[in-house]
């Protein structure tokens, strides 16, 4: 099945998205999540706050707004894996894709400070990331060996996974970014794999 291209509108609307999405990041980033008013986000991008709801919902929606779009960047690229690859090194590839968004070192490690620095974020992001493991899970499960356990276990897998690599983030970001998120996050995956 071949996928449609984006209409001109789709892709206009999609690059606004993320313009807006950047100067919010960006002011969150130099005043801090909480003293950014809205207001101030649609002045520095040069638009209305009408123009802004347009495109988000609420000052959380344009924090977390590219979540969604990653997790359902991360199932397609785990769809596209071989179906007879181990199903952790299926999910690592699938994650890499999140390296391929464009994005500087600087800005992602500005994004992950931002997220984990503040706790309504925080849990914002716990409950995009938990949409992931819905996107996940359903992947994952005909990998496994069959079992009347086997949703269970794909969903256990799924959130081991995202754990990890939100465990593999935030160290990052303690590093200052000047590690390999990849590094970090099969240190992680090594950490609950290990046999008992």
């Amino acid at each position: 099945m071949t996928q449609k291209p984006a209409s001109l509108r789709e892709q206009t609307r999609s690059v606004v998205r993320s313009l807006l999405a950047r100067t919010a990041i960006e002011l969150f980033a130099a005043k801090g999540y909480d003293d950014t008013t809205l207001d101030e986000v649609a002045a520095a991008a040069g638009v209305s706050r009408r123009t802004l709801f347009n495109y988000f919902r609420n000052k959380e929606d344009l924090a977390l707004g590219g979540l969604s779009e990653q997790g359902e960047l991360i199932a397609a690229r785990l769809a596209e894996r071989p179906a007879d690859e181990d199903v952790w090194a299926s999910l690592r590839a699938a994650f890499q894709v999140l390296e391929e968004i464009d994005m500087t070192a600087e800005r992602r490690l500005e994004m992950i400070t931002l997220l984990f620095g503040n706790d309504a974020l925080r849990a914002g992001h716990a409950e995009k990331q938990g949409r992931w493991q819905d996107l996940l899970a359903p992947l994952i499960e005909p990998r496994l060996p069959d079992s009347d356990r086997r949703a269970l276990q794909a969903r256990a897998i799924a959130a081991a996974a995202i754990t990890c690599l939100q465990a593999a983030n935030e160290e990052w970001a303690r590093l200052g970014g000047q590690v390999d998120l990849f590094d970090l996050y099969d240190a992680a995956v090594g950490a609950i794999r290990r046999p008992a």
